[in-house]
């Protein structure tokens, strides 16, 4: 017992100390929002157009096409097509872009979105139109979401 606390009282006054090794096991995983895989992609990889994206999903699955889904991450945004202002063509610039896109029931869809500027009143604002193929069932969009595509 003697030498137990010899020992104690060398290493307090040398100032060393020991780690404890913690007993925490356990596997945490903290959920992430459907726009923290974001790559440089410009506009296409916008937290602000991801969450519009998000947002309007989940009301859309709720209310026209009847299924508890929700997009839970997006993820490989890319600009995939690029319609510059031009006066004399068009007053909008249109930017088009693909991600994958990954649902709560597990599933992982490809995503096409288009981003319209300037929109709205006098021209101020944008526009988003998406759209993931197989959950348009009145090909809004057309074929496969074909009119989010670029053409070229």
């Amino acid at each position: 017992m003697f030498a137990r606390a010899a020992t104690v009282a060398v290493c307090l006054s040398t100032g060393l100390s020991f780690a404890a090794n913690a007993a925490d096991y356990g596997t945490y995983v903290e959920p992430r929002p459907a726009y923290a895989s974001a790559r440089s992609a410009g506009a296409c990889a916008d937290p602000s157009v991801l969450r519009f994206i998000t947002h309007r999903f989940e009301y859309k699955a709720a209310h026209y096409i009847r299924q508890n889904l929700s997009i839970y991450e997006i993820r490989g945004m890319q600009l995939t097509g690029f319609e510059p202002f031009n006066q004399y063509i068009s007053s909008v610039q249109r930017e088009y872009c693909f991600a994958n896109a990954t649902l709560t029931d597990g599933s992982h869809r490809p995503l096409f979105y288009l981003i319209e500027r300037p929109w709205g009143f006098a021209g101020v604002g944008r526009s988003i139109e998406f759209c993931i193929p197989d959950l348009d069932p009145w090909h809004v969009y057309g074929a496969h979401c074909a009119s989010l595509q670029p053409t070229y």
